[in-house]
């Protein structure tokens, strides 16, 4: 049976326990983010449905191009754009911010201001 990285294990239970605090709506739907070792990935998530309306990664085919050769916080900046890009498209303007048990800072405080540089309100 394969180990469990204790880093990760308390990762959720924090992930957990902000979640019990931040919910999406329609109106004001949850902007989650993920962050791997090389990859970063954002949904807008409506959670009253269960519904992904908004989503971006850096391992897009098209995304992927074009931040060759980039820093990870470089490319965390372009994927916060692009998800606030597509939650535009979508109608959205307001989101939640949930940081996914990690801290605010490096790629994921990159994220979300790229994010409000592209038009999304948190």
């Amino acid at each position: 049976m394969g180990k469990t990285n204790p880093t990760d294990v308390a990762r959720k239970r924090r992930h957990a326990r902000v979640r019990t605090q931040v919910a999406g709506t329609p109106e004001r739907p949850r902007l989650n983010v993920f962050r791997s070792l090389n990859h970063i990935y954002a949904q807008v998530i409506d959670d009253s449905k269960g519904v992904t309306v908004a989503s971006a990664s850096s391992l897009e085919s098209g995304a992927a191009e074009e931040l060759k050769g980039k820093s990870k916080v470089e490319k965390a900046v372009a994927v916060g754009k692009l998800v606030a890009e597509r939650a535009l498209q979508a109608g959205i303007t307001q989101v939640v911010f949930d940081r996914g048990g990690y801290k605010y800072h490096g790629r994921v405080k990159a994220l979300a201001d790229g994010s409000r540089e592209a038009g999304l309100k948190f």
